[in-house]
C-alpha cells in the first residue's frame, strides 16, 4: 500500500486477519427501525459515526463487502467531513488488500467463483475509482488493476454475470451492475476511460444500455449519473426526460418513494408500498443527482428535498429506508445515509 497511515493502524494483510484494535472499539449499531425517533437537528457527524459502526460490524461478522453497506460507505463517507476517518481508510484498505489478492495463495483472499467473483470486481472498481476521484483526484494503481480486471470479465452484450438474489434495487438485475460499473469509469481519474485498455469495453457497454432501456426509474436515475461523466449514453433530451420524471414523482413533504421507482416484490410475494413514506435512500440518491445535473441547492425542488432530508435524520445518525424485501435489518438505510451526506455536501 501507498497510503501513510498512523503507527497505531493496522493494515489487513488478508481478509482472515483481525481488524485494527481501534476498529473493534467502533459499536454495532441497533437495528434500524421505523420507529426510531427523529434527531432534533441535522448532523453529518453523526451520520458519519453511524455508517462507521455499520460498515465495520458487517466486515467483521461477515468478511465481505456489500452493495447495500461497503460501497456506498466508501462513495459517501468523506461528505461526513473527516476525509482520515480511521474506519473510512480501514475500509479502502480492505477493499485495496482484496483486489491485491484476488489471484493469491490464501484461499479466503481469492475472488470467489461465479457471480459473486464478478460483482465484487465490479462494485470494487468502481467504488475505488469514485473515492479516487473524490479524494486525490489521482487513480490509484489497484483501482486501475481492478478496474482492468472487470473489463476481462464483461459479457458479449456489455453486462456483467451480476448478483441476482431477488434483493432489489441493487442486487436484482445485470442492469444496475452495468451502470453502476458505468459510473465508476466515467469519474475514474487520469482520463482512464479513454485509455486502451477501457475503450473497447466502454464500447460494449455504450451497446448494451442502447439495446437495453432501463427497466425502472431507479435505475433510469442510475444511468443519469452514469451519462454525466460518460459520453454516450443519453442524450440532453434524455437527460431532460429524465429529470422530469423524478422530478413528477416528489412528494409534498419533499421527498422521494423507493417502491415508485420500481415495480418490486416482496420476498413474500405482496406488493411494496407506494403510498408509504418518502425514505432516505429515494430521497438522498435523487438530490444527490440532481445537484449533480447541475441543479443548484437554490432551485425549488432540490430546495425541497434537501428539507426533508434536514428533518428526517434518526437520533442514532441515520436516514431509515424500508428494505424492499422483508421488514428484517433493512441494509438500504445505510447506502440512504452515505447518499445524505452527498446530498447535504456542501450545505450543511
Amino acid at each position: 500500500m501507498n497510503r501513510s497511515l498512523p503507527a497505531s493502524f493496522v493494515i489487513l494483510l488478508s481478509t482472515s486477519a483481525l481488524f485494527a484494535d481501534d476498529s473493534k472499539a467502533i459499536p454495532k449499531p441497533a437495528a434500524s427501525s421505523a420507529r426510531e425517533p427523529l434527531a432534533k437537528s441535522v448532523s453529518l457527524e453523526k451520520a458519519g459515526s453511524y455508517l462507521d459502526g455499520a460498515v465495520m460490524a458487517w466486515t467483521r461478522e461477515q468478511r465481505c463487502a456489500s452493495c447495500h453497506t461497503t460501497y456506498p460507505y466508501l462513495m459517501g463517507r468523506a461528505a461526513a467531513g473527516d476525509p482520515r476517518a480511521p474506519a473510512l481508510r480501514e475500509m479502502r484498505a480492505f477493499l485495496e488488500n482484496r483486489v491485491a489478492n484476488w489471484d493469491g495463495r490464501t484461499k479466503a483472499d481469492r475472488l470467489p467463483d461465479g457471480s459473486e467473483g464478478v460483482t465484487e470486481v465490479v462494485a470494487t472498481a468502481a467504488a475505488l475509482a469514485f473515492d479516487d476521484a473524490r479524494s486525490a483526484g489521482k487513480l490509484h494503481p489497484l483501482t486501475r488493476q481492478a478496474l482492468d480486471r472487470m473489463w476481462t470479465l464483461q459479457n458479449d452484450d456489455g453486462a456483467w454475470d451480476w448478483n441476482k438474489h431477488d434483493l432489489p434495487p441493487l442486487e436484482y438485475d445485470e442492469y444496475y451492475g452495468a451502470v453502476f460499473a458505468a459510473m465508476g469509469v466515467g469519474l475514474a481519474p487520469e482520463g482512464y476511460a479513454q485509455s486502451d485498455g477501457a475503450q473497447r469495453g466502454i464500447v460494449k457497454l455504450r451497446r448494451y444500455f442502447a439495446d437495453n432501456p432501463p427497466p425502472n426509474l431507479h435505475h433510469k436515475a442510475w444511468l443519469l449519473f452514469a451519462s454525466l461523466r460518460l459520453e454516450g449514453l443519453m442524450t440532453n433530451p434524455q437527460r431532460g426526460k429524465t429529470i422530469g420524471e423524478l422530478l413528477a414523482l416528489q412528494r409534498d413533504d419533499g421527498g422521494w418513494n423507493l417502491p415508485f421507482l420500481g415495480p418490486w416484490n416482496r420476498l413474500d410475494g405482496s406488493s411494496n408500498d407506494i403510498h408509504g413514506p418518502s425514505d432516505g435512500y429515494a430521497t438522498a440518491f435523487i438530490v444527490y443527482v440532481l445537484r449533480q445535473t447541475g441543479m443548484s441547492a437554490d432551485t425549488r425542488p432540490v430546495q425541497r428535498g434537501l428539507a426533508w432530508l434536514r428533518t428526517h435524520q434518526r437520533e442514532s445518525g441515520r436516514w431509515f429506508t424500508r428494505s424492499l424485501n422483508a421488514d428484517g435489518n433493512h441494509y438500504l438505510t445505510n447506502a440512504g445515509t452515505a447518499f445524505a451526506l452527498l446530498a447535504l455536501e456542501g450545505i450543511e
